[in-house]
């Protein structure tokens, strides 16, 4: 079969990667990708959002599957377009993915379905919120209603700090229309984790555990940003965690959906705050996470192509996971500055030392090649994923490979996976 991948990041590369390995797949084609992915498909040159042009490409060389990375694509409504036309395609449709295009819809869906989440309230007049945050004080967090890049999520530890979340994201749109409206909610302590599952709008069939590093340095310390690391399984969900998230979070949340007339197929992905037997959402997202996917991937034993093709058929009751029992880690390298102002185009020294790598993969996400060279070309640039028997083993391998890569301002923190170590594993 031919497939579609859509997307450029180390999600997209470890999707590919994975799907590569079915013996079902003749051929990847990857819109429009980045210099690791390019070694492993062919790379076409239309971006996630050019809708029409993607759905042009599929009819004309008669793609048999579209796998979407990116939530771009999702909030664009492909998925309904490439049904429309009969093409097999893997996420939700547009309605589906407004539990992550819009953090409002997601919370009042989770209100009427009494799924555990922080209270909140959304606002589209500035003035308004002000009053609000005077109201209920701090911390408190400041989220943009609409996608943002992973960045909108603003945590704010003083009324001064809320006040200028609140200019920042309406008054000065930094995150541009995304931040007409605000949700604004109590602050929750405790520890996140990433909950993925694969879902046809009926059976809910999660991932293993994962959890990822929003900050950019280490300690959990400065901006939020894509993701700058990921680890699995994680810890802090247990087996008994694993079967109250499938019952209290997402079934309530998917059949809530189809009674609003919406079946969600595809990722669901939970955001979720743990702290002692309390779980909460943060928020949702609708595909695969990036760079939990990466650990994900290089973990998942199964055929991708079976369990999408059993998604998209609404047949997952029948389907298991079988899963590699050493745990992975992924360590993202930045270009210096991420996640404000960075220079891309730098060459990256060292890739070809780890071409026969046996203990795991580097992902590319900002790459592409110039004159016959891999350079940067984005944020976040690579993912470099390991295995190991144990924790410890898989964070010193990943570690060890990260050694022999470099490029002038290269960034990464030197802690992901740490809050594993000598923890007890019952996660799965």
């Amino acid at each position: 079969m031919k497939i579609l991948v859509i997307g450029s990041g180390g999600r997209e590369h470890a999707l590919v990667w994975k799907l590569r390995q079915s013996p079902r797949v003749r051929k990847i084609y990857c819109a429009p990708g980045n210099a690791g992915i390019g070694e492993l498909a062919e790379l076409v040159p239309l971006v996630p959002d050019a809708i029409e042009g993607l759905l042009r490409f599929a009819i004309t060389k008669k793609i048999d599957l579209t796998v979407v990375g990116p939530e771009v694509s999702l909030s664009l409504g492909i998925v309904d377009q490439f049904n429309a036309h009969g093409l097999r395609i893997f996420g939700p449709v547009q309605q589906a993915a407004q539990l992550e295009v819009s953090k409002a819809f997601a919370k009042q869906l989770m209100q009427e379905q009494g799924v555990p989440t922080a209270a909140f309230a959304t606002f589209t007049d500035p003035t308004a919120a002000r009053n609000y945050v005077d109201q209920i004080g701090a911390p408190i967090v400041v989220k943009a209603d609409g996608l943002a890049a992973g960045k909108g999520v603003l945590i704010c530890h003083t009324l001064q700090e809320a006040h200028q979340a609140i200019d920042d994201i309406m008054r000065a749109h930094a995150f541009g229309t995304a931040g007409d409206r605000v949700v604004i909610e109590e602050f929750l302590e405790g520890e996140e984790a990433s909950f993925l599952a694969f879902t046809d709008g009926t059976t809910v069939l999660p991932l293993a555990s994962a959890q990822d590093h929003k900050r950019i340095f280490d300690n959990d310390q400065g901006p939020n940003t894509g993701g700058m690391g990921a680890y699995s399984p994680a810890p802090v969900v247990t087996l008994a965690l694993v079967d109250r998230i499938v019952n209290e979070i997402m079934l309530p949340t998917i059949q809530g959906l189809k009674r609003r007339g919406i079946t969600y197929k595809g990722i669901l992905y939970a955001g979720l705050m743990i702290r002692d037997a309390s779980v909460k959402v943060i928020e949702f997202n609708a595909r695969f996470g990036d760079p939990e996917c990466q650990p994900l991937m290089v973990r998942l034993q199964s055929d991708l192509v079976e369990v999408i093709d059993a998604t998209i058929d609404e047949r997952l009751a029948g389907v298991s996971l079988t899963w590699n029992p050493d745990p992975a880690i992924c360590v993202v390298l930045t270009a210096g500055g991420y996640p404000g102002h960075y220079e891309t185009g730098q060459p990256i020294a060292g890739l070809d030392t780890l071409r026969q790598w046996q203990s795991g993969m580097v992902f590319h996400a900002g790459t592409a090649k110039s004159d016959g060279q891999i350079v940067t070309k984005g944020g976040r640039v690579l993912g470099v994923t390991a295995t190991g028997k144990d924790v410890s083993a898989a964070i010193a391998t990943a570690y060890h490979a990260v050694a022999k890569i470099s490029w002038p301002g290269m960034h990464y923190r030197r802690d992901i996976g740490q809050r594993a170590i000598g923890r007890s594993d019952t996660s799965e």
